[in-house]
């Protein structure tokens, strides 16, 4: 497996293929020294995540999920990501930025076909974009803030599966 790079993408996800049965790396992690992660197994899955007195609001999580290859090999692919409410909260956001600008600019398009006053909805339009990137800075800030805890996550990772 090729090293996380410093530039860190906004889901990066990976693979690494073992040279042991699914089970067993299962097992390697229901087993490791779980402190200061909180470990939930679903199936073939193991979601990796800190626990409260080390979380923040930008801790990122780890979901590994294994898949067999034959019986003495799997692959296992992995997905960093932020915690779920944090990435449905923003993603509500730019939900609601995009669909304010686009009834912004009917409102504005009417306005205009009918010759009236159109200011107020192109003023609030640049408002829009403006806030748009607002939430695009506080977002890469909050994940530069959770870099440190992703590398952590992947030595936990790579320690759990030797």
């Amino acid at each position: 497996m090729e090293p996380i790079p410093n530039e860190i993408l906004l889901r990066p996800r990976f693979r690494q293929s073992l040279q042991k049965s699914k089970e067993l790396a299962l097992d390697n992690f229901i087993q490791a020294e779980k402190k200061p992660y909180i470990l939930k197994r679903i199936d073939d899955h193991i979601i990796i995540k800190f626990n409260n007195q080390q979380a923040h609001l930008w801790s990122p999580q780890l979901h590994l999920e294994f898949i067999e290859e034959d019986a003495s090999s799997c692959e296992v692919h992995g997905l960093f990501g932020p915690s779920p409410p944090v990435w449905t909260f923003f993603m509500f956001l730019h939900f609601g930025v995009a669909t304010l600008f686009i009834v912004l600019g009917i409102w504005a398009y009417t306005n205009i076909s009918l010759e009236r006053a159109y200011g107020l909805q192109l003023g609030l339009m640049i408002m829009m974009v403006v806030l748009w990137i607002v939430l695009y800075i506080f977002g890469r800030l909050g994940k530069r803030k959770g870099r440190p805890q992703m590398h952590e996550l992947h030595s936990f990772m790579q320690k759990a599966l030797k």
